[in-house]
């Protein structure tokens, strides 16, 4: 069994329930199109890589979808935030007998698989490794064990996530990687070439 493991959190892309701030000014169809997309290059990168990978689905999970289960374990996301959510999907990876795991969302379009091997190699040395998002979250986090407070007494998906986590684990070792912009809304989307179909 590989000892490295990447979570993949996505949310199941149905119309009208998928990046809604960026819906508000391009529509629901085209929202859903582009999150589409960005789980395809989601994907794309995490086959680049040579760990294991866990696709953790929001509503339910999909036995039939572009993640297959030859490349995928499919399981469902546990919990009532996403911070409890994140907690125990790390715990079943660490129960499992998985060394190091790093987490990703599924909206970034310029998540690269060298983020995740960096992640991985800096976690070597480090406790924790993060990728900071320039929303003030954060768009990867890799661990080797799970510190008691680092998803508690969050306000996630706000601009103080990452500066509240970094307070939470300033007595341990962590490495930052280079920050980088998930798609959130039409401004996240507006200067990306590979949008213009979206912005022109």
């Amino acid at each position: 069994m590989n000892k490295n493991l990447i979570l993949i959190f996505t949310r199941n892309p149905e119309l009208g329930k998928v990046k809604t701030r960026l819906a508000a000014t391009i529509g629901d169809e085209n929202a859903l199109e582009i999150y589409i997309q960005l789980l395809e290059h989601t994907k794309k990168v995490a086959l680049e890589t040579s760990y294991d990978r866990q696709v953790l689905y929001s509503v339910a999970i999909n036995h039939d979808d572009m993640w297959e289960a030859t490349a995928f374990q499919k399981k469902l996301q546990v919990g009532t935030d996403l911070g409890e959510r994140m907690h125990n999907a790390f715990q079943g990876g660490f129960d499992a007998g998985y060394e190091k795991i790093v987490i990703i969302g599924s909206d970034l379009i310029a998540l690269e698989s060298a983020d995740i091997d960096k992640a991985m190699q800096k976690l070597d040395d480090n406790d924790i490794v993060i990728g900071p998002a320039e929303d003030g979250g954060y768009y990867l986090l890799g661990m080797k064990n799970i510190p008691d407070n680092i998803f508690k007494n969050k306000e996630w998906g706000t601009d103080t996530v990452l500066k509240d986590t970094l307070l939470d684990i300033a007595s341990l070792n962590y490495h930052l990687l280079e920050e980088k912009n998930d798609i959130d809304t039409y401004e996240d989307i507006k200067n990306i070439p590979f949008f213009n179909k979206y912005t022109n």
